[in-house]
């Protein structure tokens, strides 16, 4: 690893600038991602001649370099190597003028940052409920045993306990402290109020009436919490008398957020996160099969432009409340895969070696791993047409999974291994997304291998413009 990545770990930060033009830096699950303060001082070009560089491209303020599998290693190496001291809250909140700065792409970014380092957490619980499916299924487990007790229980703790986990997060993206943003969460799902609104108990604070309802499994009302949690803990920090800010900061930024989570933002953000999973639902059952097959379709685009994280939300919110999902993950897998395909054809037919071993490379890590940045940003989308062939698979894969209402059952693996995920209830649901992905990898396949002449990228690029590739289709 080092010596494939060494220039850019080298010299990345320099690269974008140095560490003061540097607001925040983390990782997902294959790109670098900067939060910028100015982007002018920014070296693209030299960034992308980096050895291990797979493309590099801006979402609104956020400079994101595609690496691939070895993104976590990478971003490890590239903290140590420079002694980065970088803060977690997001520092571009204000304009020049000294105005708030508000912007759909901040929520985007604030929403990625916060909930992109809980996806392992959730990938871990829902595939630890896969184990116990398969147990049962296979007749290795039964619903009684202990371990499948253990094992359940086990599983459901990465979802119920979801507040917590999101108000650390959370507290660190917006400055706030981390232990105030746990306890935050902790309040939406003690015991106690969750008991309290089972048995349709009237709850008040200070006065005020509570909104009853259960939070456990919920994301936006902790995130909302501690985005004004963070501006209440900094003001009373700035009026604290020093010798006793350690208690006055904590103890009246709770005693404040009590009343304002349980009594207005935890209620508001309820309703967001309930009506964005019963939106999602109302286009799927209204479009239908369409909707996952366009999905499928346009993706890698989604993907490029980084747009996928704003389906995370939405995600967890499927996950935690209805145990399934229809949607999105059924048309990642197909898409998936179908890039893997595409590049497997590239490897065979190239002339050039390089680009065949890529290629290659490239076909192992989206078929088996579901990573297909470094396939889309090295093979498919410079050369066009095995892109074309991808798409034109996709549509035909999605469209299967559509029509026969595939689930997604626990987020995980998006390539060949994440097809366990699709056990369910039904052994239907299993058969059909393997159906629905074999289609799409058959057709890409053909697609592919007709548009696709062999040809080095220069070559490929030159016969698209000319259009005697598509004049061929």
């Amino acid at each position: 690893m080092k010596s494939k990545y060494q220039k850019l770990i080298d010299n990345v930060v320099q690269y974008v600038g140095g560490e003061n033009n540097i607001s925040y830096f983390t990782h997902c699950v294959t790109r670098l991602r900067f939060n910028i303060k100015d982007k002018s001082k920014v070296q693209e070009k030299e960034i992308n001649q980096c050895p291990g560089v797979m493309g590099s491209q801006w979402s609104g303020d956020q400079f994101q370099i595609i690496i691939g599998q070895a993104v976590a290693d990478v971003f490890n190496a590239i903290i140590k190597q420079n002694d980065l001291h970088i803060e977690g809250a997001i520092a571009v909140n204000e304009s020049k003028k000294g105005t708030f700065k508000f912007s759909i792409g901040l929520i985007f970014e604030s929403l990625a940052a916060i909930l992109s380092p809980l996806i392992p957490l959730l990938v871990t619980a829902g595939m630890i409920k896969v184990v116990v499916i398969l147990g049962e299924s296979f007749g290795w487990l039964s619903a009684t045993s202990p371990t499948t007790i253990v094992l359940s229980f086990a599983s459901d703790a990465g979802f119920y306990f979801l507040p917590i986990f999101v108000g650390s997060a959370a507290a660190k993206r917006f400055g706030a402290d981390s232990g105030l943003g746990m306890l935050v969460g902790a309040i939406l799902i003690h015991p106690t109020f969750i008991s309290l609104v089972t048995k349709g108990t009237a709850l008040s604070v200070f006065g005020l009436p509570i909104y009853s309802t259960n939070y456990s499994s919920t994301i936006f009302p902790t995130i909302i919490a501690v985005w004004v949690m963070s501006y209440i803990e900094k003001f009373i920090a700035k009026h604290s008398l020093e010798s006793i800010r350690s208690i006055t900061e904590p103890v009246i930024t709770i005693l404040l957020m009590i009343p304002l989570s349980l009594v207005i933002i935890a209620p508001i953000g309820a309703f967001l996160g309930t009506y964005l999973v019963k939106i999602v639902l109302w286009l799927y059952h209204t479009a239908g099969f369409l909707s996952v097959a366009l999905l499928a379709t346009i993706l890698p685009f989604v993907i490029m432009t980084g747009m996928h994280t704003a389906f995370v939300p939405y995600l967890m919110q499927m996950y935690a409340k209805m145990k399934y999902e229809p949607i999105f993950m059924p048309a990642s897998i197909v898409s998936n895969l179908n890039q893997g395909i595409a590049c497997l054809v590239v490897a065979i037919k190239a002339k050039d070696k390089s680009l065949r071993s890529t290629a290659l490379s490239c076909a192992i890590a989206a078929l088996l791993g579901g990573v297909t940045e470094p396939g889309m940003f090295g093979v498919t989308l410079k050369l066009k047409t095995p892109m074309y062939g991808a798409m034109i698979g996709s549509f035909f894969g999605g469209l299967y999974v559509g029509i026969t209402h595939t689930y997604n059952y626990a987020m995980g693996n998006g390539g060949l291994l994440g097809l366990t995920t699709y056990v369910g209830s039904s052994p239907n649901n299993l058969f059909n997304v393997c159906i629905g992905v074999g289609i799409g990898m058959i057709i890409t396949f053909i697609a592919t291998f007709i548009l696709y002449k062999g040809n080095s990228i220069g070559e490929e690029i030159a016969a698209v413009e000319n259009s005697e590739v598509i004049e061929n289709v």
